[in-house]
């Protein structure tokens, strides 16, 4: 009986029937969860010194952790300007990724579209497309619940001057958005009951509108980082890189994450 017992048992466990949970192969989504660290894609050879100037004042690892960026994964960033985010976004995405990068027509036209066009130009930058879009409708149809997040680098003050519908801005990337998917938000800090109308001026925004105003398109506020706060800033100087000098990047900032139910 009990060599019968043994034998059944080694047939079982041949047959690949045996008690014990069998280890599945990793899926393509969790290969690609083995993402290169923030700081290594940063730290890459290939970027240009002109990008690595900025790095100390903007935090670009830190950016690329708190947005939760994956290979893969399917981004994009408004108002990209000459690149200097959208092409982390692409390093942090990979190959089997995408990011979109939209540009409003007046920007293009004052001061982006040469260095965008240099910049979609470099290899690494292949999986990112161009969109020559407004801000009121960032992005069209055929990508509605496709993204897996969507980042604002310090332009959501410029929507006044811009004269942006804001709540159509929002509401368009509500809509591109997969549920689950993240909206990140980072600008200089006004002081409070300002609104917006120091957009122009100093280049700040009050963080109160922001959160008011995307919350209203459906959004749930889920967290913030303090990596860019400066409580020394006192917030009455232009945030704006032609007229901040020796103070670049040192305006108090602040960064919030929300997501898409």
């Amino acid at each position: 009986m009990r060599n019968a017992l043994l034998m059944a048992a080694s047939f079982l466990a041949l047959a690949g029937c045996s008690h014990s949970t069998p280890t599945a192969p990793a899926s393509s989504t969790q290969a690609q969860a083995a993402s290169v660290p923030a700081q290594a894609l940063v730290d890459a050879p290939d970027r240009t010194e002109a990008d690595r100037k900025l790095d100390a004042g903007r935090h670009p690892a830190a950016l690329l952790e708190f947005v939760g960026v994956k290979p893969g994964m399917q981004v994009a960033e408004l108002m990209a300007g000459g690149g200097y985010t959208t092409e982390l976004l692409a390093r942090a995405v990979g190959p089997t990724g995408k990011v979109y990068g939209e540009n409003p027509k007046i920007v293009l036209e004052k001061f982006a579209e040469k260095p965008w066009q240099e910049r979609l130009a470099r290899p690494v930058n292949q999986n990112v497309v161009r969109l020559d879009r407004e801000l009121d409708a960032p992005f069209p149809p055929e990508l509605n619940g496709t993204l897996d997040a969507v980042v604002s680098h310090i332009i959501y003050h410029d929507t006044g001057w811009l004269g942006v519908d804001r709540a159509k801005m929002n509401a368009a990337v509500f809509q591109a958005l997969k549920p689950g998917g993240v909206y990140v938000i980072l600008d200089s800090s006004a002081k409070p009951g300002t609104g917006i109308t120091e957009g122009q001026t100093l280049h700040r925004i009050d963080e109160q509108l922001v959160r008011d105003e995307v919350q209203a398109a459906g959004f749930k506020f889920q967290e913030e980082a303090n990596t860019w706060r400066n409580p020394e800033d006192t917030r009455d100087w232009s945030s704006s890189p032609g007229a901040a000098g020796e103070r670049r990047g040192t305006s108090d900032r602040f960064a919030f994450k929300f997501v898409k139910p």
